[in-house]
């Protein structure tokens, strides 16, 4: 059986991110695609154009994401992980990478195609090393939080960040609340 026929089957000849039956193609996953249906997925254009960057984000398009997250496939994972990480600006797409479950190995697979798409400069902590979507950071001083009512103390532990479209920022929680961080005011923990 090839591998559009296994994709075919296996999604039910549907988009296995938005379930639409139009324009359906094979999308191979970076990096290690190995040309089997396991690396691959099965898409419709408006997917397809918009994973490649081809044409403008269509962010209610993408709430499919909600869905297809907890797709069984670790391909279909990867990739709603790596979109969700991109609308991550978005409440609904934050609120569903705070949920998302990832067996390791296909977390460590997702970002590795985040790195590889990612074109803008680096995200740099307090110290200049290289932030990634995850690390755990800490204040390197006290920040006043606009609109919350609190001030973030200096050393405070913010786990799992997350990469905004800005390199100069990240998002995490602290006190239980979301906020946008300058990266050069934390240092990355290990």
């Amino acid at each position: 059986m090839s591998v559009e026929q296994v994709l075919r089957e296996r999604s039910n000849n549907s988009c296995e991110l938005c379930g639409t039956s139009e324009g359906l193609t094979i999308y191979p996953l970076p990096p290690e695609n190995d040309g089997s249906a396991n690396k691959a997925i099965l898409i419709c254009s408006t997917c397809h154009n918009q994973i490649e960057k081809e044409v403008g984000m269509d962010v209610n398009h993408w709430r499919c994401l909600n869905d297809s997250m907890w797709n069984q496939e670790p391909a279909v994972q990867v990739i709603s992980y790596v979109m969700l990480e991109r609308l991550s600006s978005e409440s609904w797409a934050q609120d569903a990478l705070d949920m998302i479950y990832l067996e390791d190995d296909v977390k460590s697979w997702a970002e590795r195609v985040i790195a590889m798409t990612q074109d803008a400069e680096p995200t740099l902590d307090f110290n200049g090393n290289q932030l990634q979507a995850g690390d755990n950071v800490s204040l390197a001083k006290d920040l006043v939080v606009k609109g919350a009512n609190f001030t973030a103390k200096q050393g405070t532990m913010v786990r799992g960040i997350s990469l905004t479209e800005n390199p100069l920022h990240i998002e995490g929680k602290v006190n239980g609340t979301r906020i946008v961080i300058i990266a050069a005011y934390c240092k990355k923990s290990n």
